[in-house]
């Protein structure tokens, strides 16, 4: 298939060395304290409905301690001048989400005991502003790897390619996990991580190697 036969030409090119050093960035959170764990989830809450050029930025400007004891209004303020559309519901959701500031300990324990998926559900299911896909997005950003961000990159670039139909509108979990399961035999095939393949993916379509 013409995608798999591009991915691993870009795989066979200079990029590795940038994804590859991604990788690593995600694998190093293992080491890192909970705070650092939160920003990453926090940074995860802004790129719902946004670019995330634009979550790196607010990220980059707070950093670890602003997301973890700065007031409502301080976050809302930087939020709001860095152009976010949805800054009053970011910030409150980011304070909302301090309920779980000891997220790594939570986290580690659930993929331990539960597994990838079940941690996902549980993100989903308990941090307001993340569903399947901004939880995704977190537990790869943390090192995890066998989940997929069905993102709209992704999404289109799979229908251009005639892995899916059509581009849902909503994305149900149901249809969530129908396109991860696709997603998840592609990655086989090119004998990758799910982490990996959404690198390369992400990267033909916008040009860039994000987190």
């Amino acid at each position: 298939m013409k995608l798999i036969d591009e991915i691993k030409k870009l795989k066979n090119s200079e990029l590795r060395k940038t994804v590859d050093k991604r990788l690593k960035e995600f694998e190093s959170f293992k080491d890192k304290d909970t705070k650092k764990w939160f920003s990453e989830l926090c940074f995860c809450i802004l790129t719902a409905n946004s670019k995330a050029v634009t979550g790196l930025k607010i990220q980059d400007e707070l950093k670890s301690k602003g997301f973890c004891e700065y007031s409502h209004d301080s976050i809302r303020e930087t939020i709001r001048k860095n152009k976010h559309r949805f800054h009053n519901n970011k910030a409150k959701y980011i304070i909302s989400a301090r309920e779980h500031i000891d997220i790594k300990n939570k986290i580690t324990r659930l993929v331990k005991e539960e597994g990838e998926m079940n941690a996902r559900k549980w993100l989903a299911d308990n941090i307001k502003g993340l569903g399947f896909k901004e939880a995704s997005h977190f537990l790869r950003n943390v090192g995890y790897k066998n989940l997929a961000i069905v993102d709209r990159h992704i999404l289109n670039l799979m229908k251009e390619t005639n892995f899916i139909k059509e581009v849902p509108k909503p994305v149900t979990i149901k249809k969530y996990l129908e396109i991860e399961e696709i997603f998840n035999g592609m990655a086989k095939k090119l004998k990758m991580s799910c982490a990996e393949l959404d690198l390369y993916m992400w990267y033909m379509k916008t040009g860039k190697v994000l987190k």
